[in-house]
């Protein structure tokens, strides 16, 4: 008896207890705080679009055909009211999965090495091309190989010129007759002697006699038959155009003689390279021809015209050449190291986009913020590009995956300016019957325009309640 009386007791509290809750009036328990509260409400999203067709949208969460959920769109493009129009934020672990690498925009001084190759060419200041200037016949040649070594003054030949004798003995008459009117007593003759023979010494040496050949027709007063051609300096012989007996003009080409102590390097440049060199900057050169030598000259002149079939700017090097080791025709690498140097707020090359039309970055705002910026590049010089404006020292840039980045910024950004121009029109939002455009039902409706979609719906909407009104 006892017993039932515990049992029904336990069973008389517990209805109780149920009642009361029942009863009681009931009261919503969240536990978000205020701030995140506003944070939920500030980050409703405006719509809902297709992950797979951006132009397909609806106004609440959807799937698409293959079971993928809609992403939603905020007013803000998910990057905060406060940032450009096709910013992106990218969650942490997003991020890395990416492999989204930043670098610090840094203020440095650039300078370049230039590398290219180029073809040894002769001093075009150390050639020289004998000519007679006389007409006669070739008596004797002293030198007769090509790429034999002279020195000044060195003997090449000899020539025999009957206009070359001529003015031999007029230079004798006007000697002596010089000497034999010297102790005259009147000025005028004394003078006019005098002058006669310096003209007659001048038109021998206009002829090219070598100078101890006229010392040589004063002292002993004879005529010379044969007239001596010697080198001008120190150099090889490139060419010999005449032979022994062989009549020659002044169009006759003698010899050709190269001073190969100093040689000239012909370096061909791109346009990027340009202005980075210029006169006196060192180079440095090496030839397969002679392993283990380095060659140090100097930049002596840059071309004023460009190459049509290259694209390139030619530069001259000079380098000597006392061992006679550098020969002209041989193909060397060459090393420019150019001295311009330039302070500048400079970024890795591959961080920036090209287009085509513009260049432009991504510059990262704390939180896996993403702001795309327009940037006015400069030079390049060891995978580092100046910018001129755009990004200041100290921004951190995206170096890699900003392709990544950068297809999902315009599709922000066209979100961005549907969203401006439907808020400029707020009349294209409803259909004529007050239907929302933006459900799953106008998907399709989002690329036709818009006269065609106000038509094409005030349409089908007048059917609808057609149909609707029939009895």
């Amino acid at each position: 008896m006892n017993n039932k009386i515990i049992i029904t007791a336990v069973l008389t509290l517990i209805v109780g207890v149920a009642a009361g809750y029942l009863l009681a009036p009931t009261k919503e328990i969240t536990s978000q705080t205020p701030v995140e509260q506003a944070a939920s409400e500030e980050k409703k999203p405006l719509f809902y679009r297709n992950p797979m067709n951006p132009n397909v949208t609806s106004s609440t969460p959807a799937k698409d055909q293959m079971g993928m959920d809609y992403i939603p769109v905020y007013a803000d493009g998910g990057a905060g009211s406060d940032m450009p129009a096709g910013t992106v934020t990218i969650d942490p672990v997003t991020e890395q999965n990416m492999g989204v690498r930043t670098a610090i925009a840094e203020r440095k001084t650039l300078s370049r090495t230039i590398r290219s190759v180029g073809r040894i060419a002769f001093n075009e200041e150390r050639v020289t091309r004998l000519h007679p200037k006389v007409e006669g016949w070739v008596e004797k040649l002293f030198i007769d190989k090509t790429g034999e070594r002279v020195k000044k003054d060195t003997m090449l030949l000899s020539i025999y010129s009957p206009q070359l004798m001529a003015t031999e003995e007029e230079y004798l008459l006007a000697l002596n007759n010089a000497e034999t009117l010297k102790e005259s007593p009147f000025k005028d003759i004394r003078e006019g002697a005098a002058s006669l023979m310096r003209s007659a010494r001048e038109r021998l040496e206009l002829f090219d006699v070598p100078t101890h050949q006229i010392e040589e027709l004063e002292r002993t007063r004879k005529v010379k038959k044969n007239l001596h051609i010697h080198s001008p300096f120190d150099g090889v012989i490139m060419k010999i155009g005449a032979r022994e007996g062989q009549r020659i003009t002044p169009q006759t080409e003698l010899y050709m003689i190269a001073d190969l102590s100093k040689i000239w390097t012909i370096v061909d440049l791109y346009e990027d390279d340009m202005p980075w060199v210029r006169v006196g900057d060192m180079a440095e050169m090496k030839v397969s021809g002679v392993p283990g030598k380095t060659f140090t000259g100097k930049v002596t002149y840059i071309y004023p015209y460009l190459e049509a079939k290259t694209r390139t700017v030619k530069i001259r090097l000079e380098f000597d050449n006392h061992d006679f080791e550098l020969k002209p025709e041989m193909f060397a690498n060459v090393t420019v190291k150019a001295s311009k140097k330039i302070d500048a707020v400079v970024i890795p090359s591959e961080a920036i986009i090209r287009t085509g039309a513009r260049e432009q970055v991504f510059v990262r705002h704390g939180a896996g913020k993403f702001e795309p910026r327009i940037v006015t590049v400069g030079i390049s010089a060891d995978g580092e590009t100046q910018i001129i404006d755009g990004v200041k020292a100290g921004e951190e840039v995206v170096a890699s995956s900003q392709f990544l980045i950068d297809s999902e910024s315009k599709l922000r950004e066209a979100t961005a300016k549907m969203l401006e121009a439907s808020e400029s029109k707020p009349e294209m939002k409803m259909d004529m019957t007050g239907h929302d455009m933006t459900t799953p039902d106008h998907d399709m409706d989002h690329n036709m325009d818009h006269g065609s979609m106000n038509h094409g719906e005030m349409n089908h909407d007048t059917m609808n309640h057609s149909q609707g009104d029939a009895p």
